[in-house]
């Protein structure tokens, strides 16, 4: 597809356009968020002690300085665990639970030792990290480099008949760092201008049936042949000693990015697997295609711990105090679990600690909700929402062929709000199609909008645990965040750590959400529902 040069002229124009539609917009909800009621005094006092007394930091330091990278399964998320419940019982919450959930896949795995370098034809370190449930080494591994080259038309017979004899304690390389972008010219954090928030709540609904198109299935091409995912070449790479698979990681300037894993399975392959950064990966690859001898050093202590197919979720709550709305339930809540390179900050501490933060305000505060405003933390979303879709068919119903299939609590919930996209400031919500909402969290914001919440978008965000709820015809929603650098440089990667957390922007997130809980547990209706969807 080409692409065209639009005149400066015209896009001002657009811009424009859309501004006016989404004025246009916020004029016409204007008049029905009026009738929301806002209770601004208790929301002043959320906002003071979210801000004059604020712990999310130190909640934060807990979870990631402390605890450390928290992924599923593994002993530092099941401390991490215990932790926030012993914390959140020292506030007073009531009924705080580590509730089991399970599934098949369940596989603990930890890295307890790293180190890479290389010693010839120089020493230096090798900035790398271990690839999640890779096996790990028989102490320290010293070898040589040995490139495979990305060949489409090789085959596992043809792989094992030129690499037979030659793998053992050698240190393999599969593709070429040619091509990746070595400089970035531009900034790596951003936050979200006021056009690009107006097109966001300019967004119109989709006609009925839109964007649920049929899928009639389409003609793959032959399966390219892959060493690190075909299980017959890394068996065979075992079976010749192979020291470790090096695999170019994503990213640059020091920062890497991890993929999902290797196979949560002690059956599989056991080669060990390394991500290794792009400025170290194009360093040892232009030596070994030169013929310059490398040598390179590995000591990977990982551990696996016996398969167990019960992780937890970690929930409490504030019981409601009205008569007739008590069992109704307000949740809030995000994925507690990370990935391994870095120590989780913001994804998903920073979700967590917000959560946790804004349970503390509401009960600091001594404030008696309506409605029961509770808190869950999930477990397992990295590996599909895993936690967040266990807690939810356990206590509000489950999806077949047939439709939902719900279970008495499923009546009495009101709204799951979700934090996931980082720890950018909250700048307004996703209605996940929902237009009733869109009134009503229009007049939540009026608090908060003169300090930049102000967007309502009727548009639909995925990949976090919201869709668990919202996939059983339950409200549930994500907020609009300013991405910062968490796309760019702390996604998943060896970056994801304390510092990249902006303080004031948690404190901010901590008593938006405390406020948004507050008001749907104060509403003398629940919130208003969509059909359940199929599960994204």
């Amino acid at each position: 597809m080409s692409l065209a040069v639009v005149p400066a002229a015209t896009r001002m124009a657009a811009v424009r356009n859309r501004l006016l539609v989404a004025l246009a917009a916020l004029a016409l909800a204007t008049p029905l968020s009026a009738q929301e009621k806002v209770d601004a005094a208790t929301i002043s006092r959320i906002r003071a002690e979210a801000i004059d007394n604020s712990q999310v930091m130190d909640i934060m330091s807990w979870l990631t300085d402390v605890h450390g990278p928290r992924l599923s399964w593994s002993p530092n998320l099941t401390a991490a665990g215990k932790w926030a419940a012993t914390t959140m019982k020292g506030w007073r919450l009531s009924n705080v639970a580590m509730e089991p959930w399970s599934t098949p896949a369940g596989l603990g795995w930890a890295n307890e030792r790293f180190t890479f370098v290389s010693t010839a034809p120089n020493f230096f370190q090798v900035m790398a990290a271990p690839r999640a449930w890779s096996a790990g080494t028989n102490g320290t591994v010293t070898g040589g480099v040995v490139i495979i080259p990305a060949d489409t038309a090789m085959t596992l017979e043809s792989f094992k008949a030129a690499y037979a004899g030659k793998l053992k304690g050698k240190f393999v390389m599969l593709v070429g760092p040619n091509g990746l972008p070595s400089t970035r010219f531009t900034p790596d954090g951003t936050r979200l201008t006021d056009e690009r928030l107006a097109e966001m709540a300019a967004v119109q609904p989709e006609p009925a049936g839109a964007g649920r198109g049929n899928f009639q299935g389409r003609t793959l091409g032959p399966r390219r042949f892959n060493v690190t995912t075909d299980t017959s070449a890394l068996r065979f790479m075992e079976q010749q000693g192979t020291g470790a698979i090096l695999m170019l990681a994503r990213g640059g300037d020091g920062t890497l990015f991890t993929d999902n894993g290797a196979r949560r399975d002690l059956k599989a392959p056991q080669v060990p697997m390394v991500h290794v950064a792009y400025e170290s990966y194009g360093r040892i690859w232009r030596m070994a295609e030169r013929n310059v001898p490398v040598t390179l050093e590995l000591n990977m202590q990982n551990r696996f711990y016996p398969a167990d197919s019960t992780s937890f979720n970690v929930i409490a709550e504030i019981p409601g105090t009205d008569a007739k709305l008590k069992d109704e339930v307000v949740m809030i809540g995000g994925h507690f679990d990370s990935w391994h390179a870095g120590t989780g900050a913001t994804d998903n501490a920073a979700g967590s600690a917000t959560m946790m933060e804004a349970m503390r305000i509401l009960k600091a505060l001594d404030l008696k909700p309506r409605r029961t405003i509770r808190i869950g933390l999930w477990t397992g979303e990295e590996q599909g929402l895993m936690g967040s879709r266990a807690y939810v068919a356990k206590h509000f119903g489950t999806r077949d062929s047939m439709g939902v299939k719900p279970t008495k609590a499923h009546e009495k919930f009101s709204a799951y709000f979700n934090v996931d996209n980082g720890g950018g400031k909250i700048r307004g919500v996703y209605q996940q199609g929902n237009a009733a909402v869109g009134p009503i969290f229009s007049a939540w914001m009026d608090p908060f909008r003169a300090d930049g919440m102000t967007t309502v978008t009727i548009s639909n965000t995925g990949g976090t645990d919201h869709l668990a709820f919202d996939a059983l015809g339950l409200p549930g929603f994500q907020f609009i965040q300013d991405g910062l650098d968490y796309g760019s440089r702390t996604h998943h990667s060896n970056m994801d750590v304390y510092e990249k957390i902006q303080p004031d922007d948690m404190k901010w997130n901590a008593a938006v959400l405390a406020a948004f809980a507050w008001q749907a547990a104060q509403r003398d209706e629940r919130i208003p529902r969509v059909a359940a969807v199929a599960r994204r």
